[in-house]
């Protein structure tokens, strides 16, 4: 027998039209069978929700995220990127698939409070990847009832390795220590790959797996490859950081003599499986190789400008025909997963780039992102809507809170005024993960003890890796922003990068 649930007295935002109308929607399982004016026929035995007060827009998809770093939240200041990844054993180090599963479920129950419904998540495992680790990962997303992509994010060499003269900028005794900072040999990094792709049991319309080789300086070309290879195989995504950083585009072009996007082409990995994170010291000839081998950009406005590593050209990707989606990074490089900041900043950012109205991102080109962009990104061919045979991830915003007095401009008003406070309800697959601003299938007290000891565990049995990055960060923190000055033939800061 079907489960029909109709969804009465609610305002349906419609993005394009800046509208939101009173409309009805029938739901038939997880997925929409209808939508209709007030009073839309519905069985007789339909479950009637009833969303007076509220408006209704789809569920909203993270197109880039970091699980492992929720026990970890906001550890750093005035970190680069180079002095994050410095910090990764520090901050990430000697953990178990419980250390997985309760940083993952911290981070998909923020998500869900804050309206977003799926979320592309790429896992990084010291030293190398788990099995174990990525399915602990993978049952968090499940347990709170949220859709996920995950993605064990591997290399097979570290910056220290990576940027040529780094290790020589270290005092003989430190660099010892640094030393023992370094990759897996490749053959280790790859071995717990196929077993996994393999072997994923989770239902793969609710959780499914992708490959990460993180980034592309700190991948050989025989790791990339390889990454491509298995992908295909498996038929899943591949997601990797692509030119978050001036120092990546600064020591690919060195490496390559070419960019990374073009080298990454020449390795024939860029595709419709394809996701870069980030993109910000991309050209336009990178933007149209993406464009021709449809690739996706998951632009995280607010990581980017938090590590200092410029604003990316998003609405010149989007006029060449690049699918960009919005993320919003890790909670130790932009401190929150808060989607709505991630589409205001998107909005806003492309805004600080120019006085020129034509190339900035509107509040409906951010919404879109933020969904429809975002899902195919994910590999979601029906989320990200609210249509007829789409999957029924709703999310309920109450407008009688502040942020919505008076409704002016609903779609506006979403993007530029919205924070996530507003979100009472959440609806993924026609159940309820968040109901009337409580989490449904979360003791979130009982995650808070679990997450407190979590994470004082790791902190004590990191203590060593602590002391190095302390030890480490001065030369750093100024060996990588000279790399960073150096020439490269576009520029993404705000203030040009000379010395």
């Amino acid at each position: 027998m079907a489960d029909w649930q109709i969804i009465r007295g609610g305002r349906l935002l419609d993005a394009r039209r800046q509208s939101a109308d009173p409309t009805d929607i029938l739901i038939k399982g997880d997925e929409i069978a209808e939508l209709g004016p007030p009073g839309l026929a519905a069985p007789a035995d339909a479950r009637v929700v009833s969303a007076e007060g509220f408006l209704l827009h789809p569920g909203l998809v993270n197109a880039h995220t970091h699980s492992h770093s929720n026990l970890s939240k906001s550890a750093g200041d005035l970190w680069t990127l180079e002095l994050l990844l410095a910090a990764g054993s520090w901050i990430t180090g000697r953990r178990g698939s419980e250390d997985n599963y309760i940083s993952t479920l911290v981070g998909a129950c923020e998500m869900l409070l804050k309206g977003c419904t799926a979320a592309y998540d790429l896992v990084i495992e010291i030293p190398i990847a788990t099995v174990d680790g990525i399915q602990a990962a993978a049952r968090a997303y499940m347990d709170a009832g949220m859709r996920a992509v995950i993605a064990p994010a591997v290399t097979d060499m570290t910056l220290y390795y990576a940027v040529p003269g780094f290790l020589d900028a270290f005092p003989a005794d430190l660099r010892r220590q640094v030393e023992t900072i370094r990759g897996a040999p490749t053959k280790d990094s790859l071995a717990p790959l196929r077993p996994l792709l393999h072997g994923w049991n989770f239902d793969r319309e609710r959780v499914r797996p992708a490959l990460a080789p993180s980034i592309p300086i700190l991948c050989s070309d025989e790791f990339v490859i390889a990454c491509r290879d298995m992908a295909r195989e498996y038929g899943v995504g591949i997601h990797t950081h692509l030119l978050e950083s001036k120092i990546q585009a600064v020591v690919g072009k060195k490496r390559y003599g070419a960019t990374v996007t073009a080298h990454l082409d020449k390795l024939g990995a860029l595709g419709p499986n394809f996701t870069g994170a980030h993109g910000v010291w991309v050209d336009t000839d990178d933007m149209r190789r993406l464009a021709d081998n449809g690739a996706h950009i998951a632009h995280n406005p607010s990581s980017n400008m938090r590590l200092g590593n410029g604003i990316a050209r998003v609405k010149e990707m989007r006029d060449l025909g690049v699918n960009v989606g919005i993320g919003t990074d890790s909670v130790t490089c932009s401190d929150n997963l808060n989607m709505y900041e991630g589409m205001r900043l998107a909005a806003l950012s492309s805004r600080a780039q120019s006085p020129d109205t034509a190339r900035w991102l509107s509040a409906i080109d951010c919404f879109e992102g933020a969904t429809i962009a975002s899902a195919k990104a994910l590999g979601f061919e029906r989320i990200g809507r609210i249509a007829k045979g789409y999957k029924a991830d709703i999310v309920f915003l109450d407008l009688g809170a502040i942020n919505w007095i008076p409704l002016v401009n609903p779609i506006n008003q979403v993007v530029l005024t919205e924070d996530g406070t507003s979100v009472d309800s959440v609806m993924v697959g026609g159940k309820f993960a968040v109901r009337h601003r409580k989490l449904v299938h979360v003791d979130i007290a009982d995650l808070k003890r679990k997450a407190e000891a979590a994470k004082d565990n790791l902190m004590a049995h990191t203590k060593d890796r602590r002391d190095l990055f302390d030890k480490a960060l001065p030369i750093v923190n100024s060996f990588c922003p000279a790399v960073a000055h150096q020439h490269y033939h576009v520029e993404r800061y705000a203030q040009p990068s000379s010395p």
